[in-house]
């Protein structure tokens, strides 16, 4: 049997892992956001808006990735894995989760402020993803890689919303 190749959409095996392969899906943008918030630390405060440049780049060439991950190989993963958006494609959660992280800043005074905003950050879209608040739940439908991605995407703008206002609300 000609099996799809379905890389991308695993994020490369995480969607295989278990429990969670959502949770091991978000992971990776997460893990990028923290090198950031390192470097911005290392270097100060005088180069946060050069770090912070970088930053917003870097995610949004993972944000598009991921999503073309999802577009282009959800059906093949459908057909794989025999269900609509299997739990193994987590491509979408990698795609979603970078929009919380988005509307964080790169620079913090304390590290504990750094680890609380990417907590936030994580954590806000995990439960968004699994809540899924309308029009999330019904974008599933949408055709295949669609389906698989557009609800993320919309989890990641509630998520991105609650971070930026708790964000806010604690500096």
């Amino acid at each position: 049997m000609n099996r799809p190749r379905v890389n991308w959409i695993t994020v490369f095996g995480l969607g295989h892992m278990w429990p969670a392969s959502g949770t091991w899906g978000s992971l990776p943008p997460v893990l990028l956001a923290g090198a950031f918030f390192f470097v911005a630390r290392v270097v100060g405060a005088e180069h946060a808006p050069l770090v912070r440049g970088l930053y917003v780049l870097a995610l949004l060439i993972v944000l598009v990735a991921f999503c073309y991950a999802c577009v282009a190989q959800g059906d093949g993963a459908e057909a794989r894995f025999g269900e609509k958006d299997p739990s193994q494609a987590v491509a979408d959660e990698t795609a979603g989760q970078c929009l919380p992280l988005l509307v964080l800043p790169v620079w913090y005074p304390e590290w504990s402020d750094a680890l609380l905003a990417l907590l936030t950050a994580f954590v806000a879209f995990r439960v968004m993803d699994i809540v899924k608040p309308p029009p999330a739940r019904g974008l599933q439908r949408l055709y295949a890689g669609w389906g698989v991605l557009i609800d993320d995407l919309v989890a990641g703008v509630y998520a991105a919303v609650v971070t930026w206002v708790v964000v806010r609300l604690w500096m």
